[in-house]
């Protein structure tokens, strides 16, 4: 079977919906207008309308017309980027250093398209929950929801989400059982020193040179303490010191991330980190602070429900286009904090372009709303079945 036919036929609208989403990007928290486009749709829908979740996350509640049953739960985030835009589009971003570089403006909108589907055919067997979650790209959206009682308020028996994927075929849907995606921890590690002039640095306590020291020691903390059979990934992203040629500054802080399939080896980083800082402090004479916060728990795909989900997808594309993964990646994902407290299972899609996403320049492929709403929408009536 292909894409749902009346979903197919939603497919003007919902491209000129994420155009217009993607012309007024609201980074995390601040979805105002955005969640304001979605409560009114579901609402036009006829879905019960729940705001203000976790901020600005929205929740829509539908029931079905054939009887009682279990409830399934589909998630979409809504948030933007901090980042320009280089695109080009006619309908690119008019918010400066905003922008929908990964595409959460096309998730919003698929399910946007699954949710009127839905709500026009009720055809299923118990209740399906819309989650339009806010912050995702690090600002600890789905914790916010959880904050809020999102499972108490609406409890799910089962979730499924979807990401775009401009790195596989173009509609393809990839499913890895079991451990996905990464944990992610944040850093920011701050070195407190003396200044003073630049053309005096025997007087000073050189920031700039701890920081330094402390960038090729924290390289070792993966190679030398993880073994090769497990994944790890620690990247300095920051560093940042300084405001004149002649001052040597008084601080510098180094950030960064660390990414983890395992929570042991999770723990054995943050304590080498916190070790190797103290030790520099101690042989620079300075006093070094190590701030790290875990942001993303690692995605754990129910294996026992990922054959249900891939049954959902053969339906939209085919047996061909449907692929389980070997392989977790090291990007992680916060719809795991979801899924630690629900089953479910998250998926990639993937569509036309090869520039990846988080670059200035990447495009989402309108051809994938249709795809992605028809299959969030599938997984609702197989799942619901009377």
């Amino acid at each position: 079977m292909p894409v749902i036919e009346k979903i197919e036929a939603y497919k003007d609208e919902l491209t000129a919906i994420r155009r217009d989403i993607h012309e007024y990007p609201e980074i995390g928290f601040e979805e105002v207008r955005t969640s304001g486009i979605v409560a009114e749709k579901l609402a036009s829908y006829g879905i019960d309308v729940h705001r203000g979740i976790g901020k600005t996350g929205v929740v829509g509640v539908l029931k079905g017309n054939r009887g009682e049953g279990k409830t399934i739960g589909l998630r979409a985030d809504m948030d933007a980027l901090p980042m320009e835009e280089h695109t080009n589009l006619g309908y690119a971003s008019k918010i400066p250093n905003r922008f929908h570089g990964c595409g959460h403006d096309g998730h919003t909108t698929m399910l946007l398209g699954a949710a009127r589907y839905l709500a026009e055919t009720r055809d299923f067997a118990g209740t399906a929950v819309f989650i339009f979650q806010p912050g995702e790209e690090g600002c600890g959206g789905a914790r916010a929801m959880l904050a809020d009682g999102l499972f108490d308020r609406f409890p799910c028996d089962e979730i499924y989400g979807l990401h775009n994927s401009p790195y596989d075929e173009p509609y393809r849907i990839g499913i890895k059982p079991g451990t996905s995606m990464a944990g992610a921890d944040f850093f920011d590690i701050r070195i407190n020193g003396r200044g003073s002039h630049g053309a005096m640095p025997e007087v000073s306590k050189d920031p700039i040179i701890v920081a330094t020291a402390l960038v090729q020691a924290l390289q070792s903390v993966v190679s030398r303490n993880v073994s090769p059979l497990k994944s790890a990934v620690l990247s300095v992203t920051q560093i940042h010191s300084g405001s004149a040629y002649n001052v040597i500054p008084q601080e510098a802080t180094v950030s960064g991330t660390v990414r983890f399939l395992d929570r042991e080896v999770n723990e054995m980083i943050r304590q080498r980190m916190k070790s190797i800082a103290a030790g520099l402090a101690a042989s620079f004479d300075v006093e070094i602070d190590v701030d790290i916060r875990n942001v993303f728990d690692v995605l754990f795909n129910t294996e026992e429900l990922v054959e249900g989900f891939a049954e959902a997808a053969r339906d939209i594309v085919g047996d061909a286009m449907v692929y389980t993964k070997t392989q977790p990646v090291m990007g992680s994902e916060d719809f795991a904090d979801m899924l630690h407290k629900v089953p479910g299972v998250y998926c990639t899609v993937g569509h036309a372009g090869n520039i990846p996403v988080h670059n200035p320049g990447f495009v989402l492929d309108d051809g994938i709303l249709p795809v992605g709403a028809s299959l969030l929408a599938r997984i609702v009536e197989r799942r619901l079945a009377a």
